[in-house]
């Protein structure tokens, strides 16, 4: 009796653990439908004709390159508008990492007082929402004579960025054992040798998490960008998107706006997939010691 009773409860919980993974697995499909149906969409409308817009079939039929042939003509410019999303986005991951692993270096690996403070206080600036920041940034870029220049969009995101990227990386710098230094400088290595030649090599997991987060925040910043630019051949792609006009002035320019966000976005969704695995490594990489 004994036994057959140990075989039933033992048969229940491989049941109720089955039950429990086939939830689990059926819970993520839900999630990771809910999340890609905008895409499948998007892409869905942008090889769609001009004249079916509006159609809500699940397939476009017939398929149609003509939103994508219509993004490309001359007098639209988003090729320029890709450029100039490519130069502030890259710009602004070159300096975050910059500034940021320095930064970060010295607020995991060197004693000095209130450095917890100054964490603190670089965190904080990361909670001012963007548009209460806008009046003064244009006040002041308008002084300057920085309107419509690169430099506009690069400042402001750097300031939204770093934050991002100073926490990110002073947590990885942290659970690195300081006996790495301390090897290197008693092998005759000075400290800012042994941050290059040690230091940085091991971080590199966390500085490329870091370097891809700041790029996809960079190229996805559209506030700053509306209000900091006015010609036309300096706004980003985003900012492109949202003034995109129809063939005849009057019609809503749905499947070229379609199809350029497909250019803008899909590409970046298919990196993000393909290096998921290394984006966790870096991001999990300093909670643990």
């Amino acid at each position: 009796m004994t036994a057959i009773s140990t075989s039933k409860s033992g048969a229940k919980e491989r049941r109720s653990f089955s039950a429990g993974r086939a939830l689990s697995y059926l819970g993520m499909i839900v999630v990771a439908l809910y999340c890609l149906a905008p895409f499948y969409w998007m892409v869905v409308s942008a090889f769609r004709r001009p004249e079916d817009q509006f159609d809500n079939s699940p397939i476009p039929s017939p398929i149609s390159i003509k939103n994508f042939t219509a993004v490309f003509k001359h007098d639209v410019g988003f090729q320029r508008a890709l450029l100039n999303s490519i130069v502030v986005a890259g710009v602004t991951t070159v300096l975050t990492l910059v500034v940021g692993t320095f930064t970060a270096y010295a607020l995991a690996r060197l004693d000095f007082k209130f450095k917890n403070v100054v964490l603190g206080i670089i965190v904080a600036t990361s909670m001012f929402p963007t548009i209460s920041l806008i009046v003064p940034l244009l006040h002041l870029f308008t002084n300057i004579s920085w309107i419509n220049t690169y430099q506009s969009m690069i400042i402001p995101n750097l300031s939204f960025v770093l934050p991002l990227a100073v926490w990110n990386l002073n947590a990885f710098f942290r659970q690195m054992p300081f006996e790495l230094e301390y090897a290197a400088m008693v092998d005759g290595c000075t400290r800012g040798q042994a941050f290059r030649k040690i230091i940085v090599p091991l971080a590199a997991p966390g500085v490329f998490t870091t370097a891809i987060i700041a790029f996809i925040a960079a190229w996805n910043e559209f506030m700053i960008a509306l209000s900091m630019v006015n010609k036309k051949e300096m706004q980003t792609a985003t900012v492109s998107i949202s003034k995109f006009t129809g063939a005849y002035g009057f019609d809503q320019p749905f499947g070229t706006q379609m199809a350029a966000g497909v250019l803008v976005t899909v590409p970046l969704v298919i990196v993000v997939l393909l290096l998921q695995r290394r984006i966790i490594a870096g991001l999990t990489a300093g909670g643990v010691k």
